[in-house]
């Protein structure tokens, strides 16, 4: 997540990252959601998810709010497998991850645009967080393997996505957009 504070090396002055691990359990990750949002106030949150089978970093535009069924590490799945009873069906980013995708195309990014993040942990949290944190988180899904995966090649690319949402949220124009349907 991201607040204005300290400078982090590689993403320019003014940015403070806090790292949280969240598990791989449902109820557990709500906990550390609820606890980012209760306890901080990050200008947005951006969660990392590992994607089998991706062939470029993927940008996650929806999180969805049903059909939960797989079960976690602890063998469980949601109550009626959902993750909001009564919330909306889905919920959007405020960050126009199609935009962005399209943008860090043109830098050369192998970057993949989505609106589906699977019906598991990572939908789960990103759902919900999108719920406690009004729109105000993003999902990049991250290559397990292949070529993209290693750290020498992935983590410019991330610092160069995540240094693209937040100059998204910074311009203007966005302010005016983040009233827009969820």
């Amino acid at each position: 997540m991201f607040k204005q504070g300290l400078k982090m090396a590689g993403l320019g002055l003014g940015i403070e990252v806090h790292i949280k691990e969240i598990p791989v359990s449902y109820a557990k990750s709500q906990q550390v959601i609820d606890d980012i949002w209760q306890t901080m106030t990050p200008k947005v949150v951006i969660h990392l998810g590992i994607a089998p089978g991706a062939k470029g970093i993927t940008l996650e535009q929806t999180g969805k709010n049903h059909c939960f069924k797989d079960r976690d590490v602890s063998g469980l799945c949601p109550d009626r497998h959902c993750c909001i009873e009564g919330g909306p069906e889905r919920l959007d980013s405020i960050i126009d991850m199609r935009s962005l995708s399209k943008h860090l195309k043109s830098m050369g990014l192998d970057v993949i645009y989505s609106r589906d993040a699977g019906r598991y942990l990572c939908d789960f949290v990103y759902y919900y967080s999108l719920y406690r944190g009004q729109g105000k988180a993003a999902l990049i899904h991250v290559p397990a393997s292949g070529s993209l995966a290693s750290p020498e090649r992935l983590v410019p690319q991330l610092q160069t996505v995540i240094q693209a949402v937040l100059c998204q949220l910074d311009r203007p124009a966005h302010n005016l957009r983040t009233g827009r349907k969820q």
